[in-house]
């Protein structure tokens, strides 16, 4: 790493002390905490510099998530390609148990995402983390069907789902915490709803590309070729990707902390011994994004179509819509959470949830197209109003040396356990009750929790970084 000339001055325990010369680069700009430590003042950042953090963000978190979208929406193909039965419905569990194993690799992940991005830098994790992602990606367009390799098929559909949850791990919550490091104080609730709405950007291509081939190509045709197409569009997404993140520097506050020699040689262990309240408390307030983002967002178009009985296409356009919805609306979340607070607006997501998921997916059961989308309106908006909040809330929960570690852990923690397993179980929930309403009980369970969780923290949004 490239050191600045004008070197900051520590606090020591007597007083702070005043740099030699005055440093012309805002990055450098920073001086004692109320708690004694130093931090950096990001508001003298550059308008580019901010520009390139975003679009570095943005892209990469792109290409991690579009990967997820494409094999939710293409579960059914997936299912017959990789795992010929005669009963669909225990194809289509298969498929989303193999989705549920990625995610299980992922609090492994999550600690050594956190411990290199916490110890060696943002920068260099995610460029990492990107590149490993869009090669996965790239590999399972060309594994072969189980026709042609038998059962090395789903093996090595399955090492490569491992491989893309393992490097996924690390992407949304080091895109985060390096965006709310670079933003100003008082928006960092905006900077950092970049994430989900790159997510979500995501997932509405693959939407898009899945409502695509599935009208333009016949069954035959997708099961042989068509679904392998999204997949071999990661290699170049990802390049790019790679290429802007290694051109960025790392964020002024993890500079100032690599100067003055004061990053951790264990972050993770640290957060453990030092800050597991709050690590507790994160994976609850996770858990409505966890199991309201896989539902609603991945899930929800083979829920329409095997259970409700809409077209492919049709439950694709709905969810399309949905995807249009949280975009649109997440940037505006993220910035009533700089006005109102994290708390505020985290609890109230929760709240509504609570009371209108099932009433919700009672809607969904009439079959009418029209009601269906305006369903899908209403729970787009509603997680988009804690998933605008939440990147940021859990940013500023951990401290700069553990921010890394703490996010990841946690997110994917709760992700793993609950996100990844989502449509599994809303799948067995279905078959075993025989009620579609079962995966509406499970994400209102969730939104209690959640609200439980949030309710017991403290707010942040107008505290300076630690």
């Amino acid at each position: 790493m490239t050191q600045s000339n004008n070197t900051p001055v520590r606090s020591s325990a007597a007083g702070s002390s005043a740099p030699t010369s005055q440093t012309t680069d805002p990055s450098r700009d920073f001086g004692p905490t109320l708690s004694g430590q130093t931090h950096v003042d990001p508001a003298g950042i550059g308008r580019n510099t901010r520009v390139k953090v975003v679009a570095a963000s943005f892209i990469g978190n792109f290409v991690e998530w579009f990967d997820y979208a494409v094999y939710g929406y293409l579960a059914i193909t997936i299912s017959a390609v990789f795992f010929p039965t005669s009963d669909p419905t225990t194809g289509l569990m298969l498929t989303f148990a193999l989705f549920a194993v990625s995610f299980f690799v992922r609090p492994l992940g999550g600690f050594i995402w956190g411990h290199l991005g916490d110890k060696i830098g943002r920068r260099e994790a995610l460029s990492w983390s990107i590149l490993i992602m869009s090669a996965a990606t790239f590999c399972m367009a060309l594994i072969p069907s189980y026709n042609t390799i038998g059962i090395w098929a789903p093996i090595l559909l399955l090492i490569i789902r491992v491989v893309q949850g393992f490097s996924a791990s690390g992407e949304y919550a080091g895109a985060s915490a390096f965006l709310v490091e670079y933003a100003p104080a008082h928006r960092r609730g905006l900077y950092a709803a970049v994430v989900p709405a790159s997510t979500a950007t995501g997932l509405l291509l693959g939407s898009l590309l899945a409502a695509l081939l599935t009208g333009m190509l016949q069954t035959e045709q997708m099961e042989s070729w068509g679904w392998r197409l999204p997949f071999l569009l990661a290699a170049p997404m990802g390049l790019i990707g790679r290429y802007v993140r290694t051109k960025l520097e790392d964020s002024p506050v993890f500079k100032a902390l690599a100067a003055e020699d004061e990053a951790i040689k264990a972050p993770v262990s640290a957060l453990f011994r030092n800050h597991w309240r709050q690590l507790i408390q994160a994976v609850g307030a996770v858990l409505l994004n966890a199991v309201g983002f896989y539902l609603i967002l991945s899930y929800m178009p083979t829920h329409l179509h095997e259970n409700i009985g809409l077209s492919q296409s049709a439950a694709y356009l709905a969810t399309t819509v949905a995807l249009a919805t949280y975009i649109g609306f997440i940037f505006l979340m993220g910035m009533l959470s700089d006005r109102l607070g994290r708390k505020k607006v985290l609890m109230s997501a929760s709240i509504l949830f609570v009371l209108l998921t099932v009433p919700a997916f009672l809607l969904l059961e009439t079959g009418n197209f029209l009601i269906i989308v305006l369903v899908q309106i209403l729970l787009g908006g509603m997680l988009s109003l804690n998933d605008g909040t939440l990147p940021s809330y859990l940013a500023e929960m951990f401290p700069t040396r553990v921010r890394y570690s703490g996010f990841a852990v946690s997110f994917n923690l709760s992700n793993a356990i609950f996100g990844g397993t989502a449509p599994f179980v809303a799948t067995v929930l279905i078959a075993t009750t025989h009620s579609v309403l079962a995966p509406g009980w499970y994400l209102m369970g969730a939104a209690v929790i959640s609200l439980i969780a949030v309710a017991c923290s403290v707010e942040t949004s107008k505290k300076p970084l630690a």
